[in-house]
């Protein structure tokens, strides 16, 4: 994926660390601003994404964009698969960059004054009027886009307790689980955690059977970070990730959860199917040699129960 030393991009994968046991373990963010600090003022026209349709992680920042209503921040989308370059535009249409006109997200790094230090990650909420980075970590992005803007309140003072647990078992078991048991290099890290990817979806079904939604009757914050791994897990995680055990649409409540948020305005724009695939399934020596898509599977997410 490459990555920046001082401002500087070289190639080369230093973006994963895999432990002793084999068990993979994700790197941390470092560029954590926050709008409505004094240096990044509550303008939602004063923004920009930076993503890419099939990392889960900017889903987020989209989910959290169409949901609060902010079409005034602009988006960039990556082209589906990374090269030796990392995350890269084309000079024109769906997968250019209309803000900098940059070729590779390294680009958009380099030009923040900060000669940044680190791995290359989307999503990264820009700031126009300064011309630097506000944050690259997609949990600060939901959070302040929420706070610092007005409609629906994804995370109300009487739920936050409720919220921050899913949130920690959603992200260590799910969302980073996927990821986990697909990057995995011995069997015992991959079935470990293969089903605790399982043992919390069967979880979150047996909640759903009384539950509208995670927290009770209103869609908040943890409902939008669990979608995103919903969305891609029949068409890729399940095959490219080894998740085989069962599918999300096998589960009786989790299904009818998921397709629930797929239905909420505007949320069905943020998801790209054919880009999972085209993404998940290209080329990797350990994972898929040959780089070949498979045609299916069928998933009926326009169905309305």
């Amino acid at each position: 994926m490459g990555y920046m030393v001082d401002g500087v991009y070289h190639t080369g994968d230093d973006v994963t660390a895999t432990l002793p046991s084999g068990a993979w373990e994700r790197s941390r963010s470092t560029v954590r601003n926050w709008i409505g600090d004094a240096h990044f003022p509550a303008e939602a026209a004063r923004y920009h994404l930076f993503v890419a349709w099939n990392c889960p992680w900017a889903h987020r920042a989209l989910l959290t964009r169409v949901i609060k209503g902010l079409d005034d921040i602009t988006v960039s989308y990556a082209r589906p698969n990374r090269t030796d370059q990392g995350w890269v535009y084309d000079e024109t249409g769906a997968f250019s960059d209309p803000l900098l006109g940059v070729r590779a997200l390294h680009e958009v790094y380099s030009a923040d004054p900060m000669e940044y230090t680190g791995r290359l990650t989307v999503p990264v909420l820009w700031d126009k009027v300064q011309g630097c980075m506000v944050s690259n970590e997609s949990a600060d992005i939901v959070r302040m886009l929420n706070a610092a803007f007005d409609g629906p309140d994804l995370l109300p003072d009487a739920l936050r307790d409720q919220i921050d647990d899913w949130n920690a078992l959603i992200y260590e078991t799910v969302n980073n689980g996927v990821y986990r048991a697909g990057f995995a290099s011995t069997q015992d890290a991959y079935e470990t955690a293969a089903h605790q990817v399982f043992d919390t979806l069967d979880r979150i079904d047996a909640h759903l059977a009384s539950h509208r939604w995670l927290c009770g009757d209103d869609f908040t914050e943890s409902d939008l970070r669990l979608f995103p791994t919903l969305a891609r897990f029949d068409v890729a995680y399940h095959y490219a990730f080894r998740c085989n055990l069962r599918k999300i649409s096998d589960y009786a409540h989790l299904w009818p959860y998921a397709r629930r948020i797929y239905h909420m305005p505007g949320v069905a724009d943020t998801v790209r199917f054919d880009i999972y695939k085209r993404g998940y399934f290209s080329a990797s020596e350990k994972r898929n040699p040959l780089g070949i898509i498979p045609i299916g599977p069928l998933v009926d997410w326009a169905r309305v129960d």
